[in-house]
């Protein structure tokens, strides 16, 4: 899909006209989690069958997506069949995630399991998109009818999955506070700032990459994330033999700044290729850890409701961090800058939060928490106007003491 996609929206087009495709797509990717994740973990944790049911249910429905889409690959109805695909996707993603747990011995193996999934996956996009993505520029049909035959392999081999449990009420208090832990909120917005720069770097390579220096320098650097993040699942267990999750975390938002920062420094389209490999690299590791910490601390029965509502924002970053590169072209080294300056800010809130949380002090308020309450002062400051009182004096003064002492 993947192949028919930059067929349609990107390559064949030039790149002014590539560029209203390209939002559209990105609306039509957060669109999933816009509308639909808050209902997907819920029901992912309660509908009857568990999880495993569920994968197989997104694995029957995108086949049959893909053998629609063969013949519409060229007309507006195919962005409706994306949203289609996309929204069973990103429910697979979640009880996928929600199943590791199941399958490992210990906590500790979670890093491992979450590798050998992301490696996996890795592999099997390197091994099609060279066949898939040769007959996809021939006709789309000839690419998306062998994909859907796939997922209905992908069906059958489901059936092997364990039962697991089903949660039988809404989120408690408890489950609550728990993912609203410390860690987990630190760990999430260092994602949520990573998952930003991947974003922001992808698409400002497409089009600064494709304007100055061709489709085959593009296709090396387009490479080079691939790789990046089938190396990066590789190295995620070999590092957490020797570190917990935080501090695989806390090494992957700092090599993405030194990374953005060289690059910047050297400029040139070797440096753009070595960036991206750097921040895919990174990008994995960083995913591994984050996904083993939400795995090992929120609660097993309903974790479900946990990544949807984290993989909302992750895929919110990721879109809204590539809006810019997309509306208009900047230099390379100036995207490189703004990759390492991205994450060196992710680097240092992290680890302040992380000294902070150790320490018993309260967290750092959020950019998110500031924004609202900046919003929320805002408000009240024109209620206040239109109440005729400014902010200082919105309760009633006292009346003025009466100093003639002869009366």
């Amino acid at each position: 899909m993947a192949g028919v996609l930059a067929g349609s929206l990107f390559f064949s087009l030039s790149p002014d006209a590539a560029r209203s495709k390209v939002l559209l797509y990105q609306l039509v990717s957060v669109a999933p989690f816009a509308v639909i994740a808050p209902l997907i973990g819920p029901t992912l944790d309660r509908i009857p069958g568990g999880r495993r049911f569920v994968v197989q249910i997104t694995a029957v429905v995108r086949a049959v997506l893909f053998l629609v889409i063969a013949f519409h690959a060229d007309d507006l109805l195919l962005f409706p069949l994306v949203f289609g695909v996309m929204v069973m996707q990103k429910t697979y993603a979640v009880s996928k995630s929600a199943l590791v747990p199941l399958v490992v011995r210990s906590e500790q193996e979670l890093v491992e399991a979450n590798s050998k999934l992301g490696l996996i996956s890795g592999l099997a996009a390197a091994v099609a998109v060279g066949p898939l993505g040769g007959l996809a520029k021939i006709s789309p049909a000839l690419a998306l009818v062998p994909g859907s035959a796939l997922f209905v392999a992908a069906a059958i081999a489901a059936r092997r999955l364990p039962r697991d449990p089903v949660a039988t009420r809404p989120a408690r208090q408890a489950e609550r506070l728990e993912l609203r832990s410390p860690g987990l909120i630190l760990a999430a917005a260092a994602m949520v700032l990573c998952r930003a720069t991947v974003g922001f770097l992808l698409f400002h390579l497409l089009f600064w990459m494709r304007e100055d220096y061709g489709l085959v320098w593009l296709g090396v650097a387009l490479g080079a994330f691939g790789v990046g993040s089938m190396l990066g699942s590789l190295l995620a267990p070999v590092l957490r033999r020797m570190m917990r999750e935080e501090m695989m975390l806390t090494y992957a938002l700092g090599t993405i700044a030194l990374g953005g920062c060289i690059a910047a420094f050297i400029g040139g389209v070797g440096s753009a290729v070595m960036l991206a490999a750097i921040v895919n690299v990174s990008s994995g590791v960083a995913r591994m850890a984050f996904d083993s910490i939400v795995q090992r601390d929120a609660p097993g029965a309903n974790q479900a409701r946990a990544f949807a509502k984290f993989e909302t924002r992750f895929q919110l970053a990721w879109v809204l961090a590539g809006v810019p590169p997309v509306l208009f072209t900047m230099p390379g080294w100036l995207g490189f800058v703004v990759v390492g300056g991205v994450a060196w800010f992710a680097v240092v809130s992290y680890i302040a939060g992380s000294r902070a949380a150790r320490s018993g002090r309260p967290l750092p308020p959020t950019l998110t928490a500031r924004a609202k309450r900046g919003v929320r002062r805002e408000v009240e400051k024109r209620r206040d106007r239109r109440d005729g009182a400014t902010p200082a004096t919105s309760h009633p003064l006292p009346p003025p003491r009466n100093t003639d002492r002869r009366r």
